[in-house]
């Protein structure tokens, strides 16, 4: 007989919206995200070795992922083939960029797109939403890079960037004024090994999607 141990874990979900002059970045009823504010991101870029992944990138973005994810209880190990599918750049899919330092990739930065439908509105009827993926940061401050993931995903014109309190994201996310969701991400486990009674979301160094 076996035994199937359940666990079930809470996360939070953290939102910045970006401003725009037509009034489709501020807050809707009807988008169901509850109060934001609407704020101004900088034009250019505070890291400028920041660059897209590129296809010779794999290997070392698959070792410089793996190592970072070692730390957390929960992760996936990913092998080259994950990294080629899950972050090779698609625009409107999935934006992957990389630090490269003396031919060695030093930080990462990922976030994907997720678009929602806008009801009710005279005008938009899509909201471009990012969600950040997978960040490492080991050369630059992890708020700088995140930061920097503002300004590109505002460059591609999405109105909102969406974050999980997991991995080290908590304190940065909210250092960067990111603003609580009105709702929580429940993780369940089965069978999973795990060190004492429970997880925090630090912990967690998963991001399903």
């Amino acid at each position: 007989c076996c035994i199937f141990e359940f666990i079930m874990i809470t996360i939070s979900h953290l939102l910045f919206f970006f401003q725009a002059e037509d009034g489709i970045r501020d807050a809707q009823e009807s988008r169901g995200l509850g109060d934001v504010y609407k704020r101004q991101v900088p034009e250019e870029l505070t890291i400028p070795e920041l660059r897209p992944m590129k296809p010779k990138d794999v290997a070392g973005i698959h070792d410089l992922l793996n190592g970072y994810l070692e730390k957390f209880d929960v992760h996936f190990r990913f092998t080259h083939e994950d990294i080629k599918h899950w972050f090779t750049p698609r625009k409107d899919v999935i934006y992957t960029y990389v630090v490269e330092r003396e031919k060695k990739i030093t930080d990462l930065l990922s976030f994907y797109c997720l678009p929602s439908t806008i009801l009710k509105h005279p005008k938009h009827k899509v909201l471009r939403a990012a969600y950040s993926f997978y960040n490492v940061a080991t050369t630059v401050p992890l708020t700088e890079l995140i930061n920097n993931g503002l300004i590109l995903a505002s460059k591609e014109e999405f109105d909102v960037y969406n974050a999980l309190d997991i991995m080290d994201n908590g304190p940065v996310f909210k250092e960067l004024k990111f603003n609580p969701g009105d709702g929580y991400l429940h993780y369940y486990l089965y069978n999973w090994r795990i060190p004492g009674p429970g997880l925090e979301p630090s912990m967690i160094g998963t991001v399903l999607l």
